[in-house]
């Protein structure tokens, strides 16, 4: 049996008791499992915030800013468009507003504290009241991976003031599975200080996603300039970014615990570009 450990830390609604060590493990050469026991911590349950470091097993301690933090966001409506997502019947066009739903709601998550604001006082049909706004001047950068990130970015400039999008088409090489750019849009330079959700619906293999990120270093972003908003991730992919992008956020509806040799999360949603455009 293979065994490796999976350097990054989870965040989710938990208690503020430290997990056991992630474990990736391998009973084949196709399929990858994540597995730990989470019984005991699943009856201690309540509102706040757990971390989940690969390497503690007994003591609490401060997570670093240079690791990785997977944030899987416990709100019920995002369970329940997973929950839709997963369902084999759910038909094309309520699948993509399922997934832009999604979309919505990890971004609004991803973007506490992150965003910038003014301050100043308006006045109010009552009195004089002081005020905070986005910046607009500063819009966040929303980079879409093709063609299922269209899907899952679609509500972003409902929630977020000031947004520009710059798409970035990669397809996966179906005997490597590596990634092939087809389109890039990304600007020559962004702007100093520059804020980018990077929206990949499926974050299987690590390969696309790697690759994404990688290009918008080589165009001036550094990786907390950067959060990855995805609808399921999958160890391999975890594992990788934990490796290569040291500080770096991904936000996700949900981790599931395995990825078959076509490079597909089991159990997965299926090809989220098919059943998003039914093509």
């Amino acid at each position: 049996m293979a065994c490796c450990r999976i350097n990054f830390s989870l965040r989710c609604s938990s208690s503020d008791t430290l997990l056991p060590p992630l474990k990736a493990n391998t009973k084949n050469n196709n399929l990858l499992k994540l597995s730990f026991p989470t019984s005991r911590w699943l009856r201690r349950r309540r509102m706040g915030f757990v971390t989940v470091n690969s390497h503690m097993a007994t003591e609490e301690k401060p997570v670093s800013e240079d690791r990785m933090l997977v944030f899987v966001p416990p709100h019920p409506l995002i369970k329940h468009w997973v929950s839709v997502l997963r369902n084999e019947q759910t038909p094309c066009p309520i699948f993509r507003n399922a997934m832009a739903e999604l979309g919505r709601l990890l971004m609004y998550e991803a973007s506490r504290d992150w965003l910038p604001t003014v301050t100043g006082e308006i006045q109010s049909p009552m009195g004089i009241a002081s005020v905070e706004f986005i910046d607009p001047r500063e819009p966040v950068a929303i980079v879409p991976i093709l063609r299922a990130g269209l899907a899952l970015a679609e509500h972003a400039s409902s929630i977020l003031p000031a947004t520009k999008t710059y798409h970035l088409g990669l397809g996966r090489d179906e005997k490597t599975l590596l990634p092939i750019v087809y389109l890039n849009k990304l600007p020559e330079k962004f702007p100093q200080g520059s804020r980018v959700f990077v929206v990949d619906p499926m974050l299987a293999t690590g390969g696309t996603i790697v690759a994404a990120l990688e290009l918008l270093k080589e165009h001036g972003i550094d990786n907390k300039q950067m959060k990855v908003i995805s609808a399921v991730a999958a160890p391999p992919a975890l594992q990788k970014l934990s490796e290569k992008f040291p500080g770096l956020h991904v936000y996700t509806g949900i981790i599931d615990p395995a990825v078959n040799d076509k490079g597909i999360i089991i159990p997965g949603v299926g090809d989220a570009g098919n059943r998003s455009y039914g093509t």
